[in-house]
């Protein structure tokens, strides 16, 4: 059955849009499996993106779980960052070696795709920004701060880069939260944040949600292993339910290649009949050429094809040809090719010796 690769940054709502086509698909009465980060670690852990090893093991593991559930039952449904695209690569290929259709969709938080917004201070130069998080930091007592506000907690503006300009943007909900009082704060909780809290307790430090946005590989439809693609920006856009089913379930699935096919069956007794044949057609060729001029062709009995004679030829040369061809042939068997052997080798020597 089908695959789907979710794929976005930390709070871009990739949970929440998964269990909605979850329940979409459910509901048609198909079978559907979700593979999430949560179901290999046995519990979230948002650290293991900061250390390489603990990552590489964790991507081992996801597509490990996607290639057992891979069959023709379920649907399966991949829910992690996937931010690296080779190993969207990898999954691509587990779908095309179980010759299977796969989509990939792309949750996109509104105001950035792979760098956070620019934060100036109110006291700075516009010269000078910080970085701001996805997630505002939390203060001592463990309660977030509200937006707009630093880390020293005084009010700074955003500023949004527009085509390689800054440009200032102070949100109507900064302003708002300016006009408070500090004995009242708020608790101001991006409605993406409240989609990721409600479906996944995972809490993402800001260093490695900037880390995270840095080293983000963003899909590209030009690719074969990024289409189709899919891309959600915020959650009020709609899931394009009509467009997944028919790229899941109308699309053809991509043609393997030859390296993920079972080779054809060959009798037991190829390889022997193979390297028979071709030591006849080496002996029969050592022994025309004695008696041949340059121009003459070799011509060997029970072969219509020929050989013409240009100059004398080696064993040696001959026999590493043979080697070559037989190489060849042995990643190719096929048994109704046995009678027309000898003609293909000596089609073979004619086009490597000229």
């Amino acid at each position: 059955m089908p695959l789907v690769v979710f794929c976005g940054l930390p709070y871009s709502g990739k949970s929440r849009r998964a269990e909605e086509l979850r329940v979409a698909l459910a509901a048609e009465g198909r079978a559907v499996y979700v593979v999430d980060d949560a179901e290999v670690l046995g519990a979230e852990d948002a650290t293991v993106y900061g250390d390489s090893a603990r990552e590489k093991a964790l991507r081992g593991a996801l597509r490990a779980a996607v290639e057992r559930r891979l069959s023709r039952h379920e649907v399966v449904i991949l829910d992690s960052l996937n931010y690296i695209k080779g190993f969207r690569y990898e999954l691509y290929c587990l779908a095309r070696a179980a010759r299977t259709p796969l989509c990939l969709v792309y949750c996109v938080r509104p105001g950035g795709l792979s760098v956070g917004p620019r934060v100036a201070g109110a006291d700075e130069s516009p010269s000078r920004s910080v970085s701001v998080s996805w997630r505002p930091r939390a203060e001592e007592g463990g309660r977030p701060l509200a937006a707009g506000t630093g880390v020293l907690g005084e009010p700074q503006a955003v500023d949004s880069v527009v085509n390689g300009r800054a440009q200032a943007e102070v949100p109507k909900e900064l302003q708002r939260e300016e006009t408070r009082t500090p004995d009242s704060p708020a608790l101001v909780t991006s409605e993406f944040e409240k989609s990721a809290e409600h479906v996944s307790g995972a809490f993402y430090p800001p260093e490695l949600l900037e880390a995270l946005a840095l080293r983000f590989e963003a899909p590209d439809s030009r690719n074969r292993w990024d289409r189709p693609l899919f891309t959600l920006v915020g959650l009020e856009e709609p899931l394009p339910l009509s467009e997944i089913r028919a790229a899941l379930f109308e699309n053809r699935a991509p043609p393997p290649h030859q390296s993920t096919q079972s080779q054809p069956l060959a009798s037991g007794t190829f390889l022997h009949q193979l390297d028979q044949v071709t030591s006849q057609v080496l002996a029969g060729l050592m022994e025309a050429q004695k008696s041949a001029v340059p121009g003459d062709l070799l011509k060997l009995s029970g072969t219509t094809e020929h050989l013409r004679f240009t100059r004398p030829l080696t064993m040696a040369e001959l026999s590493r040809l043979r080697r070559q061809f037989i190489s060849y042939t042995k990643m190719h068997p096929n048994n109704e090719n046995l009678p027309q052997l000898a003609n293909m080798f000596l089609q073979y020597l004619s086009q490597s010796l000229h």
